[in-house]
């Protein structure tokens, strides 16, 4: 029995909204497509289609079974498709996962070109700060940041993610400029919520300090904290690629530069271990890997194919 074209004919059915649509879109009898997906549920031992004489859904079992087979579908369809015609072109659903912040700065206006070099391309986005497992939820690249131990993943640098410690103009004339790091104790720090190393800022001084930060404001988006930054609320440590352009504008001002540690810290696009890599996600992971540079370089490439 073939599973795959058994998947492929149920699929087509879901799609069509009926065995009759499905047969002509086929080029199968209405009783052959019948057959197969009945054959399918014998298989499973469930059954997948509630079939009325006016209508047809999926039932609990069948919408776990289409939701789960449509990405598989997909990947056989481009597999075959880049060994048929010897072709290496992005082709099917590329999904992403990548953090709020840097997602709404970065990945966003990336993909946007990325769709337009590749139109046929489908992309599916999901921003979220949560570690989403890769190989559950089919994530062909997941963007993340900080120490990486997964043996399961490859992780490709992207860039560095180098953080700088801020403040408005307004409130550094309201509340003077720290000089050095241990004055901080002293100001309001502006802070994520969660335990994160995001919250242990690290300074270069004569004992190599890292201070853990106490604030006023915790909040769980990084937005939002630039945004309180922004409006003179407290002291902030932002990734550069958030803050580039508030510094150049005059909006934000670094502090303790002279302090500034090296970064330990970098970019990754993850993609599960395996010999085979898609052209899709191949080819995603380069463009990303040059706008996230070319950004925490403050440059500003055009678009092109890499």
């Amino acid at each position: 029995m073939d599973r795959y074209s058994d998947m492929a004919i149920l699929i087509a059915v879901v799609d069509a909204h009926g065995f009759s649509p499905a047969a002509r879109k086929l080029k199968m009898t209405h009783s052959a497509i019948s057959k197969r997906v009945q054959r399918l549920e014998e298989r499973l031992g469930t059954q997948l289609l509630s079939r009325t004489t006016r209508s047809m859904t999926l039932t609990q079992a069948g919408e776990k079974y289409v939701q789960a087979a449509r990405p598989i579908l997909e990947d056989i369809q481009a597999l075959e498709a880049a060994v048929v015609h010897e072709s290496d072109a992005p082709r099917g659903t590329l999904k992403v996962s990548a953090p709020n912040a840097l997602g709404q700065y970065h990945v966003v206006p990336a993909l946007i070109d990325f769709m337009r070099l590749y139109p046929d391309l489908k992309i599916d986005l999901t921003l979220t700060d949560a570690i989403v497992d890769i190989r559950h939820e089919r994530i062909d690249v997941a963007i993340r940041s900080g120490a990486l131990s997964d043996p399961s993943l490859v992780a490709h640098k992207l860039s560095a993610n180098e953080r700088l410690v801020c403040a408005s103009p307004a409130y550094l004339e309201a509340h003077g400029v720290p000089a050095e790091p241990g004055e901080l104790a002293d100001h309001p720090c502006l802070k994520l919520n969660f335990e994160s190393r995001f919250n242990d800022w690290e300074f270069r001084t004569s004992t190599s300090r890292t201070i853990p930060i106490e604030g006023g404001f915790t909040c769980n988006s990084l937005d939002a904290i630039r945004t309180l930054c922004l409006a003179g609320m407290g002291i902030a440590r932002l990734p550069r690629y958030m803050v580039n352009e508030d510094v150049q504008a005059g909006r934000l001002i670094p502090l303790l530069q002279a302090f500034s540690s090296p970064s330990t810290s970098a970019i990754y696009a993850l993609r599960a271990a395996g010999d085979y890599v898609p052209a899709k996600t191949r080819v995603f992971i380069a463009f990303l890997a040059e706008r996230l540079t070319a950004a925490c370089l403050n440059e500003h490439p055009s678009s092109r194919q890499p």
